[in-house]
């Protein structure tokens, strides 16, 4: 009768702590943007009450009865104003997600009617998307007339877990490459090959221009005029002109204007002469 009696007893703790021993689930998130962690009632069971934790109490969600509210309680305040729990399961729901927020979450739900309660844990990852790659290249021609080029990828501010590849196409061959540094070789004799890199985290995926080998390796001054830095000073040199230009039309437009007012000005002072030199004789004494 004992041993029944532990046995019941041993059955008992185990139901109520069914959340040990599985791994949490993993979620990923956006920085800034929102995510939902799924609750899942058993069903046919009537709740008590959950309670949200990470690193510490979160919350503490107690079901309405007989449809009124739940009375929610958000014990963190670093969760204030970010966090509701979605009907029917209250399921937690994060708003503009932080790096802080990263970390392992669980859910403990008491239920009412069996006297017991479940364990739900998961691991959430928050990651920033990914802006456009960047490539810089080194490259030097050796004496037999390879260029040897080094092509190093990188994405600003890109976090953890960011995998890098790349691929270069050719008529219609494509390889792949799999690392942030790229190291080839070419000939003037091979194939017009470009290079692409492409970037990688859970939430995002972009890649970059593509980059020509033979525009660096078969012009030695390709490297420092780039078409990109010529056209910035012709456009330079395009707008200094243009100032100019303008400049000398206002300058002939005042002068054009100075020597139609010139024989205005000569008439109107003839005019003031001749107005004196009438006046003098009326305002002499009799």
């Amino acid at each position: 009768m004992c041993a029944f009696t532990w046995l019941l007893l041993l059955l008992l703790l185990q139901e109520g702590d069914s959340g040990d021993g599985v791994d949490p689930e993993e979620v990923v998130a956006v920085l800034h943007e929102s995510i939902s962690l799924p609750l899942e009632i058993p069903p046919k069971e009537e709740v008590e009450n959950i309670i949200w934790s990470s690193h510490k109490s979160l919350a503490t969600v107690v079901p309405g009865k007989e449809g009124h509210p739940a009375t929610i309680m958000v014990i963190n305040p670093h969760y204030q104003g970010r966090v509701s729990f979605l009907d029917p399961s209250y399921s937690l729901h994060i708003s503009n997600l932080s790096w802080e927020d990263s970390g392992l979450y669980q859910a403990q739900v008491n239920l009412r009617t069996s006297q017991t309660s479940t364990m739900q844990q998961y691991n959430l990852r928050v990651y920033r998307r990914l802006s456009e790659p960047q490539i810089t290249v080194n490259f030097e021609i050796s004496g037999e007339g390879a260029c040897n080029m080094s092509l190093v990828c990188s994405v600003e501010k890109a976090g953890m877990d960011v995998t890098y590849s790349w691929l270069s196409s050719g008529d219609s061959a494509y390889t792949s490459h799999e690392g942030p540094v790229l190291s080839t070789s070419w000939r003037p004799e091979d194939n017009a090959l470009s290079y692409t890199c492409r970037a990688s985290n859970p939430v995002s995926n972009v890649s970059s221009y593509p980059i020509p080998a033979g525009s660096f390796c078969a012009d030695p001054n390709y490297a420092s005029e780039k078409p990109s830095t010529a056209f910035c000073l012709l456009a330079k040199g395009l707008l200094v002109l243009l100032l100019l230009v303008i400049l000398a039309t206002v300058l002939w437009v005042i002068r054009v204007q100075k020597r139609r007012e010139m024989p205005r000005m000569k008439k109107l002072m003839r005019n003031r002469m001749k107005l004196r030199k009438k006046a003098k004789p009326a305002s002499s004494p009799a």
